[in-house]
């Protein structure tokens, strides 16, 4: 259950249906809405009237759809649904703590950089880490996913590589950053393999190659071509600037801008701040009239309430589902002995010195590893595939780094394979105030060690975009074309799940 208004009981499941007897199941969200009658004597709860306003399956048509509530409809009343009171008010206060984790975001803003030229940012993940790179002597920063290197025999310049035989030099870490050929050989040697160029895109990018912005702090950075040029929105009052990638807007009534950053906005009277968070549910009529036809109609999906942002909601509720088998089983590695931190707001305590994502609850130890639970009795194992986790992990709150664990989920089990599924949310996307979001807008403490490095889910400083196709996708302020910045030369990056 989701919601009990009077004798009305609103909630949403995760559904199991299989074509036909010893068919792979196939999972979808279905959403139900019932009249209850409560016995207190009995401690019983009788379900009356159940209608069944939506279904969401994947691949499914409309057609298909309709067909499948249409099943339900008749079917539900026949399967004498009871449920105990006393199980009953766990599930309303569990859904309770969930919409209110769901509302602890992060909204403060970034730090909100503008260009009117080719400029790219380097986001550093907090003070500078150098370690050695092994038999070297060579440091190199490893909290960013920029390869910069420095050479301490070489007046301790900084050197950055950014692709198609390009480096930068600098004498400190904030710059200033210029273009250098004159490049250490035992640097050089660094450089990665790199894939070919496509000619067109090379094309898109700047002939030059670009400004550096470094930042250590949470950073967004918007590169206007030259001065903003504004057009207007059909249908709304609304002007979009035409000679940026990003997405940035001035209302005409107001005269405020407004700023798309990773699904939020942000708005300001200009440039130069401050910059306060609009919740997408809080926008002016003039949002919600933007023509969904017109060239910028796919801004919808970030306005709560239209048509293009429900159908995002909905597409959120199907879960990526898997059968794992029952004797699956994983390696977990940490820097040292285990430590552990308690996780606020609840008995749980997570692991810190680790890549993966471990949480202890009592005397055991759960992992949400590739979208699958496992379970140990040591928290260097051995691991084995859970059959269930405890309800107190669904109300992790945002702002702990293993928030989107409460996203991964155990629907079923057979003595050979248990079925598990996850949900956007644990891939770092989120439905928050009505609309798609990337991040919890939290920063969370990454763990470094003289041996080792371990980045935490960012929401800032990547220049995150949605699409309804691809979903959501990591990239530049503009296009670089040959320049690659060597994004990822390490294990560094992003975290994220397939």
């Amino acid at each position: 259950g989701d919601s009990l208004e009077g004798n009305i009981l609103e909630g949403r499941a995760a559904v199991m249906i299989r074509a036909s007897v010893g068919a792979e199941p196939v999972f979808g969200a279905v959403w139900l809405n019932s009249r209850i009658s409560t016995d207190f004597d009995t401690r019983e709860v009788t379900f009356e009237e159940i209608d069944v306003p939506r279904v969401r399956f994947p691949d499914a048509t409309e057609e298909q759809e309709q067909n499948l509530i249409a099943l339900l409809k008749r079917e539900i009343p026949t399967w004498n649904i009871q449920l105990s009171v006393d199980r009953l008010i766990p599930m309303l206060d569990l859904a309770e703590k969930q919409l209110q984790a769901a509302e602890g975001f992060n909204d403060d803003p970034p730090k909100i950089l503008f260009r009117e030229e080719p400029t790219v940012l380097v986001s550093i993940e907090g003070e500078p880490q150098l370690r050695e790179i092994p038999n070297s002597g060579i440091m190199a920063v490893v909290n960013t996913p920029f390869m910069i290197v420095q050479n301490p025999d070489n007046r301790g310049q900084f050197f950055l590589y950014a692709g198609s035989e390009t480096w930068y030099e600098a004498p400190a870490i904030e710059g200033p950053w210029q273009v250098t050929q004159k490049v250490p050989k035992e640097i050089r040697q660094l450089q990665p393999e790199e894939e070919e160029v496509d000619p067109e895109e090379a094309a898109e990018g700047p002939s030059t190659p670009p400004a550096l912005v470094v930042v250590t702090e949470p950073a967004e950075l918007i590169v206007f071509d030259g001065p903003p040029q504004y057009a207007p929105i059909a249908g709304s009052e609304l002007l979009i600037v035409t000679n940026s990638e990003s997405d940035v807007l001035r209302e005409l009534s107001s005269q405020r801008l407004f700023v798309l950053l990773s699904g939020r906005w942000f708005t300001s009277a200009s440039q130069e701040g401050p910059w306060e968070f609009v919740g997408a549910d809080e926008l002016s009529e003039a949002f919600s009239n933007i023509d969904p036809d017109g060239d910028y109609g796919y801004l919808l999906v970030w306005v709560a309430g239209t048509e293009m942002a429900e159908e995002a909601m909905l597409d959120a509720a199907i879960p990526q589902t898997a059968a794992i088998k029952r004797d699956a089983t994983i390696e977990v590695s940490f820097d040292g002995e285990p430590k552990f931190e308690p996780i606020e707001e609840t008995t749980l305590h997570y692991a810190v010195n680790t890549e993966s994502q471990v949480i202890r609850a009592g005397t055991q130890y759960f992992c949400a590893e590739q979208g699958v639970w496992y379970v140990a009795n040591d928290p260097q194992g051995p691991w084995q595939v859970a059959t269930e986790v405890p309800d107190e992990i669904r109300t992790i709150p945002a702002s702990n780094p293993n928030y989107n664990t409460k996203y991964v989920y155990i629907y079923d089990t057979t003595p050979e394979v248990v079925y598990v599924g996850y949900y956007p949310g644990y891939t770092n996307s989120y439905i928050y105030r009505g609309v798609p979001v990337w991040g919890t807008g939290w920063w969370y403490s990454p763990w470094w060690s003289p041996h080792v490095f371990y980045p935490r889910p960012a929401t800032w400083g990547f220049h995150v975009r949605w699409n309804p196709w691809s979903g959501w996708g990591f990239g530049f302020s503009y296009s670089t074309g040959r320049w690659s910045f060597s994004i990822g030369w390490s294990s560094w990056g992003p975290v994220s799940y397939t």
